[in-house]
């Protein structure tokens, strides 16, 4: 009974809201016609809480899409081509040309209502930097016990071959003998390739395996959230109003490419400390 009620106290501290949050994270409003969305940017990540400060007051993200929903998942924006999209046009590829560097900070994970950076995947960006401009906020689901075990096994084994990718990119004269395998001795490529395995898998063996915590296991299975991006993507925020405006907008109706059929517009403004509710 008291390990119970010791992991229901941890899961209401997790869950996190404004007024336990520092007074020097700042607050931002994302308003769009469903409603408005509260913010808090994260001090634990400087450079994206930095970056994004910059970016909304220079009113970068104003007149931009929410371009990317999926139900129990979460709502992408963030994209300046999406400001003169037309209907039905692919968008995720704009932003400044710079990224941010992966801040990973092992106390924030991809629970309900969490902000993170977009990025390109794993095969092109194995060191998960930032786009500058593009993020997304977490809807998520529900997990049970089960779930979650596969959840720590997919993300064991993606970890095992990000080791594999960024051993062979440290490695110049590797990369350019497997470059030259793949175009022309596939034979080769595939054996080179399963030594690579293996070695990774050994190295792997020395690391700690990824496990997820009790006490967020515990969020995950009440409050819920997505924990499979866990690890992989910088979180620099969390939602401490209007997470039913969230839910709304994952829900619209959407193109094969995800794109809300109707333009979900927003406008994001930091607020002053006088604009922030006291309780």
């Amino acid at each position: 009974m008291m390990k119970k009620l010791v992991l229901v106290v941890i899961v209401c501290l997790m869950a996190g809201n404004l007024f336990a949050t520092p007074k020097k994270d700042p607050i931002v409003l994302i308003s769009t016609k469903y409603g408005d969305i509260r913010i808090v940017l994260f001090h634990q990540t400087p450079l994206h809480t930095k970056n994004f400060i910059k970016l909304v007051k220079k009113g970068y993200f104003d007149e931009t899409l929410f371009h990317r929903v999926i139900k129990n998942f979460m709502i992408q924006g963030g994209d300046p081509d999406s400001k003169t999209a037309k209907p039905g046009q692919l968008l995720g590829d704009g932003g400044p040309k710079y990224t941010i560097p992966f801040e990973y900070n092992p106390s924030l994970f991809h629970k309900k209502g969490m902000l993170a950076a977009a990025r390109e995947g794993d095969d092109v960006n194995p060191l998960r930097a930032s786009s500058a401009s593009q993020f997304y906020i977490v809807v998520g689901k529900v997990f049970d016990d089960a779930g979650l075990d596969k959840i720590e096994k997919r993300i064991n084994t993606i970890q095992k071959t990000n080791l594999m990718w960024n051993y062979i990119a440290s490695n110049a004269s590797l990369k350019e003998r497997l470059d030259g395998f793949k175009k022309n001795d596939t034979v080769a490529y595939n054996r080179q390739m399963k030594q690579l395995s293996l070695l990774a898998d050994s190295l792997y063996k020395e690391k700690k395996q990824y496990v997820i915590p009790e006490a967020e296991r515990e969020v995950y299975k009440t409050i819920g959230g997505t924990p499979h991006l866990d690890a992989s993507y910088s979180i620099f925020g969390e939602v401490v109003e209007g997470m039913d405006v969230v839910e709304k907008i994952s829900l619209v109706a959407t193109d094969k490419n995800d794109r809300p059929l109707e333009n979900i517009v927003m406008k994001v403004r930091v607020l002053k400390r006088k604009e922030i509710k006291k309780q």
